[in-house]
């Protein structure tokens, strides 16, 4: 994606402002006072069944009707309240754990941000994507789906024992067994769910890997004759995934048949006890109200699974994500406070985008720019092996530079030092004659624009793909980076001009299109360095050579460094950089 790499909040010390991890094991506000909304919700199901079942015994007698009224008034009011109570604790909850949602979602990606792509190791963006998605919805919605169901039993079983003990207090010992032996089983299940989520989320990314590669790569496969080997890799992931969601379903299916058995064992055990009482003379309605009380609270039992379920999911989500974000960056920030590196931002053509001069292609885009220069650089991802050997080369403003050499020999490593992505291990870089590791992360980073070698499309119009890069950007601006980009024909013949859809449900993109639209973001920036990695590297021949002699009419005075294997990436270089492998 080709947008200026963004920069973590700056903040004194050695390494960025950090937020704080993931708040998933606290009760988030509005989620208490929900629970306590859907515990009365309960109360009056359970009350309903209750005097129901009073009401019809009481009736068995041909009372006078006078004598029934008091009792079908309250049955009219509980149901009426239960599903008044219920919408408004859905209502209350949902609204809760999705504020929680959007407020953590914003606080992980900025913990994301300086950890990519240093320390997400092989682990693809998407993969990264749909693993912190999934964990923080789990987590998020864990509010409504644990907290909830739990309170409310806790509210319902402590109303039905007191309304119990006011007319018979062995009865709300038997109440009170019930709710203790439906945590128990809950228990049970919580420890199966939580020994088996591990294996089933290993299972589940490791066919979502092997199920994207095949359907990213299914060409070359058929090319080497791999796709009959891949796929039953595929399938044996797929029996790994299903033995564990088995294993997992048991832990579930316990619990779905334990809680009607507590409820059902809890009634006849009811009517066991009020059955001598009856004999000395407690009334048959009221004996009626007490053995329906465990039955009713079915309802209420029945939803522990579930919500057991949520939180051993919730509290694995948590782990998987701490263990993600509590990596130390890759990248060391300078000393500086927030202010500072957002005016050193707006100073070198990154934050306002109306700034004069910085329209894109402008002849002087690039004068006055960022003059990079690297000496005796190595880096290493892990801390252990070392990729790039010492590397010197210096960029005035205006260099296009291509960086070949064979694979693994560093090159898209040199490009993540330059786009202060990676420190340097030995040695120094610097901007304009200043350290890289003496000014703050924003401003290093604020004169580069990346390019790489998945350009990702937004689900969004034409006119947002563009400028989430420079959101002031106006549409001739957008018109004349798509120009430069060599987009022209393309955005004049889109049905909506720039508020055509792309994406999923929307205009599609060929390769070539991606790559260019990749390219005319970097331009609308505005910024003075470009770094592309493997640009053109899934084009064919003749592509690939036009969308690069665009690229270079297009980026005129700024300074260009690409890195390439194919000779399409060589020819029009200003300059030639070409790593060895040690040994090669």
């Amino acid at each position: 994606m080709s947008t200026p790499a963004p920069a973590p909040p700056a903040g004194p010390g050695t390494g960025p402002a950090r937020p704080p991890a993931p708040r998933g094991q606290r009760i988030v506000p509005g989620i208490a006072s929900s629970a306590l909304i859907g515990g009365l919700a309960l109360t009056s199901g359970v009350a309903l069944t209750a005097s129901s079942g009073w009401l019809i015994v009481a009736a068995s007698f041909r009372p006078q009707i006078l004598t029934l009224l008091a009792v079908i008034v309250l049955v009219r009011a509980f149901g009426i309240a239960r599903p008044v109570l219920r919408y408004a604790e859905r209502v209350r909850s949902h609204d809760a754990a999705l504020a929680f949602l959007a407020e953590e979602r914003t606080r992980t990606y900025q913990r994301l941000i300086p950890l990519t792509p240093a320390r997400l190791g092989r682990r693809g963006r998407g993969d990264v994507l749909a693993g912190v998605v999934d964990d923080l919805d789990d987590i998020a919605f864990a509010q409504v789906r644990v907290v909830v169901p739990l309170v409310a039993l806790g509210v319902t079983g402590v109303l039905a024992m007191l309304l119990n003990a006011f007319v018979l207090f062995p009865a709300a010992a038997v109440t009170g067994a019930t709710v203790l032996a439906a945590l128990a089983a809950g228990t049970l299940d919580y420890i199966i769910e939580q020994r088996t989520q591990a294996a089933v989320v290993s299972a589940r990314a490791r066919v979502a890997l092997l199920a994207a590669t095949v359907t990213s790569s299914v060409n070359e496969l058929r090319a080497i004759g791999g796709e009959t080997a891949m796929l039953a890799r595929v399938a044996a992931a797929e029996r790994e995934l299903t033995v564990a969601v088995t294993r997992q379903a048991r832990g579930r299916a316990l619990g779905a048949g334990l809680a009607p058995l507590v409820a059902v064992t809890g009634g006849v055990t009811m009517a066991f006890v009020t059955e001598p009482w009856v004999q000395a003379g407690l009334a048959t309605p009221l004996a009626a109200l007490l053995v329906l009380t465990p039955v009713a609270l079915g309802e209420v039992i029945g939803g522990v699974p579930d919500a057991v379920g949520a939180l051993a999911r919730s509290q694995a989500a948590g782990r998987r994500l701490r263990a993600l974000l509590a990596q130390a960056p890759a990248v060391a920030q300078a000393a500086g406070d927030a202010g500072a590196c957002e005016d050193d931002e707006d100073a070198q053509g990154g934050g306002d985008p109306g700034a004069p001069g910085a329209s894109p292609g402008a002849p002087g885009a690039g004068a006055g720019g960022i003059a990079l220069a690297v000496t005796g650089v190595t880096a290493s991802w892990d801390g252990t092996r070392v990729p790039l050997p010492p590397v010197s080369a210096e960029l005035p403003p205006g260099t296009h530079l291509a960086i070949s050499g064979p694979n693994g020999c560093g090159k898209s490593t040199l490009l993540a030092v330059l786009a202060r992505h990676l420190d340097p291990a030995s040695g120094s870089y610097t901007q304009n004659g200043t350290d890289v590791l003496d000014l703050p992360l924003a401003t290093a980073r604020s004169g580069l624009a990346v390019v790489d070698d998945e350009t990702h499309v937004l689900a969004s119009t034409v006119r947002e793909n563009l400028r989430f890069t420079r959101p002031g950007a106006g549409d001739e601006q957008i018109l004349a980076a798509l120009r430069l980009a060599g987009l022209g024909p393309w955005a004049e013949g889109l049905p909506a001009g720039l508020d055509t859809r792309l994406g999923a449900g929307g205009q599609g993109l060929s390769g070539g299109e991606r790559t260019r639209l990749g390219i005319a973001r970097a331009l609308l920036s505005g910024r003075p360095v470009v770094l592309l990695d493997e640009p053109v590297a899934h084009l064919d021949h003749p592509t690939a050579v036009a969308v690069l002699a665009d690229l270079r009419q297009a980026s005129a005075g700024r300074t260009v460094v690409l890195v390439s294997h194919r000779d399409e990436g060589l020819a029009g270089a200003g300059a030639h950089l070409r790593l060895g492998c040690p040994g090669a």
